[in-house]
């Protein structure tokens, strides 16, 4: 029997979404993955460690701000939202070259987290600090 991960079942669920906010939404599951894969470094500090734990919590908490279950697709947005801050947070210490070799997706790092950065939070408008609010890191933003 073969069980699917998180990774698989958003990859599965995203994959044949066409609609608004596609172009951030379809970078949900690298994302994820990224700071899933982030999270066994050793140079993350025990701050980043933290911030990647409570990202993670909320992308996969079921009644966050936007819910999957109420918003399908769009639900995601709340969750690139949080992920990518969290990156850029990271990066300005690690480095996007450095974040690189988590990164499966096929555009550049950098550029695409900031698309993801700018384009949730412009969506979420006063959501966002919700966001953070949820997730104990309203001191980010």
């Amino acid at each position: 029997m073969h069980f699917k991960g998180f990774y698989d079942i958003l990859r599965e669920n995203l994959d044949k979404y066409r609609g608004n906010y596609e172009m951030i939404i379809d970078y949900a599951p690298e994302i994820f993955q990224l700071l899933s894969e982030l999270l066994d470094d050793k140079k993350l500090n025990p701050k980043e460690r933290l911030m990647i734990c409570a990202t993670l919590g909320y992308f996969v908490a079921p009644y966050d701000i936007l819910p999957e279950e109420i918003y399908g697709p769009h639900g995601y947005i709340d969750d690139i939202y949080l992920c990518s801050l969290i990156i850029e947070k990271i990066a300005e210490n690690l480095g996007y070259d450095y974040l690189e070799k988590y990164w499966k997706g096929e555009e550049d790092l950098k550029s695409t987290i900031k698309e993801c950065q700018k384009h949730s939070k412009e969506i979420l408008g006063k959501d966002a600090k919700k966001i953070l609010s949820y997730t104990g890191l309203e001191n980010l933003d």
